[in-house]
């Protein structure tokens, strides 16, 4: 570790060092989580240190308050509601002393004003609980990405090239037709790589409340088996493992 808290191995870079380039190296994020719903905490924290992330943790606004005082992170997962005082305070104290942390809201509370509120303050994303971890990564990673990159900001996982604020994709230099659906699920599948995702997930992340008005996971079956083959088409590969009575995993 160095004096700041960022992993030196090689081969790893963090969003702090602007080094984020290529999807297929290893990202190794520092997060501040704060949660104070112990398990929950105890949950998100796990996960994430999985993956090869340093994850510190709080649960409540005066330790929070302290350790950002003292250490940077490249993104903090903030609960508003904690037991001394709004996090929307934390998001004032980010602005007034000039941190620039990518921020993401984890909260139970739905209202619009809430949403807006801690867009307003700064905040870089908002989800309610409950939520897929794979989908608080999905979120987590489009922050990094945004900010990594700015104006720039081109995704890249072996053959297939992603320009994120133009929504077009390439695959060996080649341009991809996706409808909207079969865009979203790329983004989800590469920034959830290596990982079996479940088709409730997949449902979840795409058509958020809509998932309960469906029959059957047959339509994502349907856009997996698209996506599966304009891939295959350009690239000569099958990007997609399924595995059976579970999901389906982007290899």
């Amino acid at each position: 570790m160095n004096n700041r808290g960022y992993s030196t191995f090689p081969q790893i870079f963090s969003f702090a060092s602007k080094s984020l380039h290529r999807f297929n190296e290893k990202l190794i994020l520092k997060l501040l989580i704060v949660e104070d719903e112990l398990s929950l905490r105890d949950t998100i924290e796990k996960y994430f240190t999985e993956e090869g992330n340093i994850c510190e943790v709080c649960g409540d606004l005066k330790t929070a308050v302290s350790k950002i005082a003292i250490y940077e992170y490249d993104c903090i997962l903030l609960d508003i509601g904690l037991p001394d005082g709004d996090g929307f305070a934390l998001l004032e104290y980010l602005r007034s002393s000039g941190k620039n942390e990518c921020v993401l809201i984890i909260s139970a509370r739905n209202s619009l004003d809430d949403k807006i509120k801690g867009l307003n303050l700064g905040a870089d994303d908002y989800i309610t609980k409950p939520f897929h971890l794979a989908e608080l990564k999905a979120r987590l990673l489009a922050i990094v990405r945004r900010k990594a990159f700015g104006s720039n900001s081109i995704l890249t996982y072996n053959e297939i090239s992603i320009d994120l604020l133009g929504r077009s994709v390439t695959v060996n230099d080649k341009a991809m037709v996706l409808t909207k659906k079969e865009y979203d699920m790329l983004l989800y599948f590469i920034a959830n790589k290596g990982k079996v995702i479940s088709k409730n997930a997949i449902a979840e992340h795409l058509w958020g409340d809509e998932m309960d008005m469906l029959d059957s996971f047959d339509f994502i079956y349907t856009h997996i088996k698209n996506l599966r083959k304009k891939l295959m088409e350009l690239s000569g590969k099958d990007f997609f493992a399924t595995i059976y009575g579970i999901g389906y995993k982007f290899i």
